[in-house]
């Protein structure tokens, strides 16, 4: 029996997967987000935020003590969007070397590129689907880009491209109204929909058969539509979200101040003034699905790229590399 962390800091959050690896396969220990925003005005400074840092290395310094509580033998962190080109990225890799070297010694957070990343978010968001479900596109959107992956179950990727979209790029950069004006919103759509045409250029999307929606706009806007009274992970993993369904929701949570999105009891108070940027992008990636493959709903998958991190790890382990 051996244990195994992973942890992906993004653009609005840092989470924690701990997972128990034996003989009777895998078993999750341990599953938390915690929103930081660390990219808080990069988009405008090009700087980490002094407080976005410090929030995260706060919610960092708890995730290590979780993994020494239970005995993890070994961590990898990867730092995505929000890390990548800001000029002081260095404070923010020095920060994790520290805490991190309590379980791995030496070891700090991995700026991963947009290939690998695409690959593990693949691997992880498709690992509870049935094969003959594939080939699948994997839509993973996040606080600074979006993710599209077409594969098949076994891992072959048969094209993907990282879209510089996401939630907290969309706020920051044209939807800082709350509630957004039309004008904002009618920007933010052409922004998108420019973004979209390079990725029918790069990824063949009229290959995917099943597509599967993963990360926090996913999740929640799951959550939403089902219309839970508290965000329930068992009842949001695979769940089917109808498209004509989420059209409307997301149309509902657009149009709504950060404090009315902030009253669903499924919405994060973190996630609120950035879910209606998130949800441009849902629309958009629902339209391209219809119109380049013709289906009509999309699977909501509440495993992602941590999933993907713990099987590179336990494969790492067995060919001893």
């Amino acid at each position: 029996m051996t244990r195994y962390a992973a942890v992906d800091c993004g653009t609005n959050s840092i989470r924690l997967l701990i997972t128990e690896v034996s003989d009777e396969g895998f078993k999750e220990v341990v599953r938390e987000n915690t929103i930081v925003r660390l990219g808080q005005g990069v988009d405008a400074t090009g700087r980490l935020d002094p407080e976005a840092i410090e929030r995260t290395r706060i919610a960092l310094e708890h995730y290590v003590e979780l993994m020494e509580a239970n005995e993890v033998e070994t961590v990898r962190m990867v730092a995505t969007s929000a890390t990548r080109d800001a000029s002081n990225k260095d404070e923010f890799f020095a920060m994790t070397r520290q805490l991190l070297s309590r379980i791995r010694p030496g070891y700090q957070a991995e700026v991963i590129t947009g290939d690998e990343e695409a690959l593990l978010a693949f691997r992880g968001a498709i690992v509870d689907l049935p094969k003959d479900q594939g080939p699948f596109c994997v839509i993973d959107l996040g606080g600074g880009s979006t993710e599209f992956i077409v594969g098949t179950y076994d891992g072959e990727i048969l094209g993907s491209h990282s879209a510089q979209m996401g939630c907290v790029r969309l706020t920051e950069r044209i939807m800082r109204s709350d509630p957004p004006t039309e004008t904002e919103v009618e920007i933010a759509r052409d922004y998108v929909a420019e973004r979209i045409e390079d990725v029918k250029k790069i990824v063949p999307i009229s290959k995917a058969k099943t597509f599967v929606g993963c990360a926090g706009t996913f999740t929640t806007i799951s959550a939403w539509v089902q219309g839970l009274e508290f965000y329930d992970r068992n009842a949001i993993h695979l769940s089917a979200l109808n498209f004509d369904a989420l059209r409307v929701i997301t149309d509902e949570i657009i149009s709504e101040s950060s404090t009315q999105r902030a009253s669903n009891p499924v919405v994060d108070p973190g996630r609120a003034d950035v879910i209606g940027g998130g949800s441009v992008v849902v629309q958009a990636a629902i339209e391209l699905a219809s119109d380049e493959a013709g289906v009509d709903y999309i699977i909501i998958s509440e495993k992602d790229i941590l999933d993907g991190l713990i099987l590179g790890l336990v494969e790492e382990q067995a060919t001893g590399e």
